[in-house]
């Protein structure tokens, strides 16, 4: 996934646009780095799923 889309992505999810996110496992690393230099990082939580799939969600509040 290239750090654009991931960017897109992300600001789709903060923007309540769509509910989840569903990165798969080969687009789970380059997603990633893109998401831990969010300055609201803490607000995104990543459920992980059958496969390697991970489902992300965006918190109104920041998680512990």
């Amino acid at each position: 996934m290239e750090e654009q889309k991931a960017m897109e992505l992300l600001q789709q999810l903060r923007d309540k646009e769509v509910k989840e996110l569903h990165i798969t496992k080969d687009q789970f690393l380059p997603f990633r780095q893109v998401l831990v230099n969010q300055k609201d990082f803490k607000h995104f939580r990543g459920i992980a799923g059958h496969g390697g799939e991970v489902i992300y969600h965006y918190l109104d509040e920041p998680r512990s």
